[in-house]
């Protein structure tokens, strides 16, 4: 590589031919080919990377798939090097050529001792970094938030989708249930029933109280057998018709015996059958309620996840956005044990409450990973000082101090590539710190984990 190669590239205007020499003795020229990579995510940014000519996309793993997130294609433009001030800095992305060029590889320690000497140079370094830094954060933010909002859509479209399923399995046995029903009446009418004797029955249906407490398998295979034998003897038809849902309900061979006193021998049977029948519809009936309400419920916890009703700065009970958020996540708790402790002396707060939403999301997300899909997660809220105090906590694996001290950087994540893009708690700090004056901190140790925000109760 010679001088005139770089002297054309604005970022090296200020050196002169010598120090433009002595950054291509530092460095190497490397070749950039179409689809393969020079550099990884992730990766301690060991090297500087300088485009020649060609160029070069940066690509982030979001979710499961790989998202440019800015493109190298004018030369002077570059790339990595953080570790020539962060001994920790890793490449924010990907680097893989998308057109067969050069780069200039300079090792970060080299770019350190030219920077700290070549005053106009660091300064075009650190403005460079700052718009690489915040092109990359603003594309990964977007397509984060898009990966969330698929994660979340899938996760209430499956909570939605088993009292919904429910209820359509439920008004299905409805109308069998019901031609039953009017079938038995018919059938006790073809049988000149009294209205005394169907005011009789009418009580005794009254009588039945289904159990509460689930009866033990064996225990009702056993009450069916012997309720169907006793039908049968007494020739009704359909006894191991009959039996299984009399049994459900609680009937025993006494209760029919009640009933066969109170009928005629030729209504026994079409008589047990409505009771039965009457029964199920009754059953049915309040699966189909309680799976509406709980439709209702999570329209309602999407409604007040999302804030699709308010304005931006709201009168709040922060409790409401925890408790929808756990809603909105229900898919990843399964197997976690929620323990709530919300301290009723909390007060309303003025705050943004879809983007605490976010900190919630976040926060609680982070959680869910830690406990690997068991564990304990605890979510409390007290009044302490001026502050509505939440804490979010876990009992996983925990983090290191140097983890937890790191947590809140953009872009630092320990999780595997593809898993995590290092900004959910950065994301969440500024929007307690700057958008309302809070405070937000992590204590963690093995098997015990808490993130704590504070947010004024004056506002922020």
């Amino acid at each position: 590589m010679r001088v005139d190669d770089l002297r054309s590239l604005s970022i090296f205007d200020s050196l002169t031919d010598d120090q433009l020499a002595d950054l291509i003795k530092d460095g190497t020229e490397v070749r950039v080919e179409t689809g393969v990579e020079l550099f990884h995510e992730g990766e301690h940014a060991d090297f500087w990377w300088v485009l020649i000519d060609g160029a070069i996309d940066l690509i982030r793993r979001v979710g499961r798939e790989d998202t440019v997130v800015a493109r190298m294609d004018v030369p002077g433009r570059w790339a990595g090097g953080f570790r020539a001030w962060d001994e920790h800095g890793t490449y924010l992305a990907t680097g893989r050529g998308s057109s067969d060029g050069r780069v200039l590889r300079v090792p970060a320690a080299a770019l350190r001792d030219r920077a700290n000497t070549w005053f106009p140079f660091g300064a075009h370094l650190i403005a460079g970094l700052y718009r690489t830094a915040r092109s990359v954060e603003s594309t990964a933010r977007q397509r984060m938030s898009l990966v969330t909002l698929g994660t979340l859509a899938a996760g209430i479209a499956h909570e939605i989708n088993n009292p919904a399923a429910a209820a359509s399995r439920a008004v299905q046995a409805l109308d069998t249930q019901c031609q039953t029903l009017l079938s038995s009446v018919r059938l006790l009418a073809e049988q000149h029933i009294t209205p005394e004797q169907f005011a009789a029955l009418d009580q005794l249906r009254g009588e039945i109280k289904p159990e509460v407490v689930e009866m033990d398998p064996l225990a009702r295979a056993d009450q069916e057998q012997a309720l169907a034998s006793w039908l049968s003897r007494r020739g009704v038809a359909q006894a191991w018709t009959l039996a299984p849902p009399l049994a459900a309900a609680g009937v025993d061979r006494d209760w029919c015996a009640r009933a066969a006193a109170a009928l005629d021998e030729s209504a026994l049977e079409p008589g047990l059958e409505w009771v039965a029948s009457a029964l199920s519809v009754a059953t049915l009936l309040s699966e189909v309620k309680e799976s509406t309400r709980r439709i209702s419920e999570l329209v309602a916890a999407v409604r007040s996840y999302t804030q699709m009703d308010r304005a931006s700065m709201q009168h709040i009970d922060v409790t409401d956005g925890l408790d929808s958020t756990l809603v909105m996540l229900a898919h990843r708790l399964r197997g976690v044990t929620v323990v709530r402790q919300y301290d009723p002396e909390v007060p309303m707060i003025d705050a943004y409450a879809g983007e605490l939403n976010q900190v919630w999301t976040n926060v609680i997300d982070n959680a869910v990973d830690a406990l690997g899909g068991s564990g304990t997660l605890r979510i409390t809220t007290r009044v302490e000082d001026d502050d509505v105090v939440i804490e979010i906590g876990d009992t996983g694996v925990g983090m290191s101090p140097d983890v937890a001290a790191r947590a809140f950087e953009a872009f630092y994540t320990t999780k595997d590539v593809g898993k995590g893009t290092g900004l959910g708690l950065d994301i969440a700090r500024r929007i307690v710190v700057e958008r309302h004056g809070g405070a937000i901190m992590i204590d963690s140790e093995p098997g015990n984990t808490t993130v704590r925000v504070r947010l004024p109760m004056t506002g922020g």
